[in-house]
Formats: C-alpha cells, structure tokens, sequence
C-alpha cells in the first residue's frame, strides 16, 4: 500500500474493486481474505492518500462515486489482463505436477467423485487438488476454480466442455414414511404429503420447481443442503426431490415417481480454453472425465429405473 501520491499499485486496484463488486466491507474483506477492519483502514489509507472520496457510505452498503467507479473500471480492466496472462502462462505448463482447483457441487462430490479423483490420485501423485464443495457457480474466468463439475452447458466462448451425462430427478421417500401412507401417483397428489424443501434463499431450480408445484403447507421440513435433505427422507421425515443419482444407490428410500423430464440436467465436465493444453487440465479431463464416463449409468437414473412402479 506504499507509494508516492502519482504511483498506483495493483493492491490499491484489488481493494477498490473488491469493495466495489461486494457492495460493503464484509463481503471485500471475505473476498481479499482479511477481516473488514482491515479492509477499512486501507481504504481510508487510500482515500486520503489520492485526496479523493472513492465511495459514498449508505449505512452498510459502500456505492462508489464518479473517481471510485473510474477506479473500479480501470480494476476491470487490469484483472482481465492479469487473468489472461496467468491463463496463457499456465496453459503452457507440460508439468504433471501442481495445484488444481476443482469446484462440483456436494451431492456430485459425496456420491461420486471422490472414489473417482482416488484413482487419478494414484497415478498422477505430483499434482495436489483442492476441491470445492459448492453448489454456486465459481468464476472460471477469473480463476475461481480451474475445473468444474456441473450441471449447466457452457455458453461462455471462453470456456471449453465435455458432456459427461444427463442427471434426472424425482422424489424419494423412505419404506418407514411410506409404510402407512398412500404412495403418490402424480405431482397434484404430491400435496397431501410432507415435503421436504430448500431454504427460503435457495436458487437452485428445484427448489423453483417445488415453489411453483408444490402449496406451502406440504412444506414441514427446509434445508440448505441436499445431503441433509437425503438424510431426512432416511429418517422418515417426509418426501424429497433429489437427483436419481445420490437417491438411488440408497437401500432404505426408493422412488415414488418417474423422474420429472423438466428437472434433468446435463453434467459437464468444464474449464478455461486457455487452459485446455495445460497437461494436469489435460490428464484431469482423460482420467476424470473417463471415471465420469464408467459411471454414467448411475448418473442417469438406469440404477433406478423401475423402483418407483408398483
């Protein structure tokens, strides 16, 4: 943060930019990796050091002014460049060894992955990888995560794919729920059974899907996750939407109906173009990616296939 008043550094850039992107302190200081105060205090730093005020203060909220938009702008521009630099030196690293950074979402890495990253473990040892459980969509454009495991098509022409599988979904329910109930035959009868469903923040399109088909009042049960909304149905709290992929493989719960056509997604396996050559991207995308591929019967609900008639 040292410099005469005519000098701007990189660091400078990085904290208006984060501040400007979050919108507060709290969410620059988690993206930086530092706590708010601290964040405060380069910012005031910063401020009176270039004799200008880059945000106006709106209780919590941080809105840039006219020199603090010029400064976030000009951030854009600097990341974009820093990122594509990295990307192009990194795509040309030949090395089976380093870090890689993969993201997929929870159910993906409790059911599955695991077992197939334990394999490409045993034959590329020099590479270290970190994963990252998370449902959201990291940035690959901006190095978030190196790889990711998901189930949404690319359509930025800076990333490049591969189609692993279709992923369904339907609902689940466990031998002790259904013991004493009659079994749902369609989604309008799915109203007279407890559900269990998303937090009131979720995003994910099934829980879109059970807000627009399924009335309030069959909702008894919420959670963020659905690991724990797996473990739930086992325990006989009611119903669940879940893909036929970590629903299937379980002894004690079984479907109660076909899967809904409107939910399946498709599962891809994604990274960077720039980064596509990079040998441990590459040797991931063989070994993984074959892994994926072995197991595609599970992924798209053949496991299941006729447990939901009775």
């Amino acid at each position: 943060m040292r410099g005469s008043k005519g000098v701007t550094d990189w660091n400078e850039f990085r904290i208006v930019l984060a501040i400007g992107r979050a919108g507060s302190l709290v969410g620059a200081a988690r993206d930086l990796g530092h706590d708010h105060s601290t964040v405060f205090r380069w910012l005031n730093a910063l401020e009176k050091r270039r004799g200008v005020q880059l945000f106006d203060r709106a209780s919590s909220q941080y809105v840039p002014t006219e020199a603090g938009l010029q400064m976030v702008t000009a951030a854009e521009r600097l990341e974009a460049e820093i990122l594509a630099l990295d990307r192009s030196i990194t795509g040309q690293d030949t090395r089976l060894s380093g870090k890689l950074k993969i993201t997929s979402s929870e159910t993906l890495a409790y059911r599955i992955l695991n077992e197939v990253l334990a394999g490409f473990r045993r034959e590329h040892d020099g590479i270290e990888l970190e994963l990252l459980v998370d449902n959201r969509q990291l940035d690959l454009l901006r190095r978030e995560a190196d790889i990711a495991i998901r189930a949404t098509r690319p359509h930025e022409g800076e990333l490049f794919g591969r189609k692993i599988a279709t992923t369904p979904w339907t609902f689940y329910g466990s031998s002790l729920y259904l013991a004493d109930r009659e079994r749902p035959t369609d989604i309008d009868s799915l109203s007279d059974h407890v559900v269990i469903g998303w937090d009131s923040g979720a995003v994910a399109a099934a829980s879109k899907w059970l807000t627009e088909n399924i009335p309030s009042r069959a909702f008894a049960y919420r959670s963020s996750s659905l690991i724990n909304q797996l473990m739930a149905v086992k325990a006989g709290l009611g119903l669940a939407l879940l893909p036929c992929y970590l629903g299937d493989l379980e002894p004690d719960i079984e479907r109660v109906q076909e899967p809904l056509p409107e939910l399946t997604r498709e599962l891809w396996l994604i990274t960077h173009r720039d980064l596509r050559n990079t040998a441990r991207v590459r040797a991931f995308f063989d070994h993984v990616g074959g892994g994926l591929l072995a197991r595609r019967a599970l992924l798209e609900g053949e496991h299941g296939k006729n447990s939901g008639r009775h």
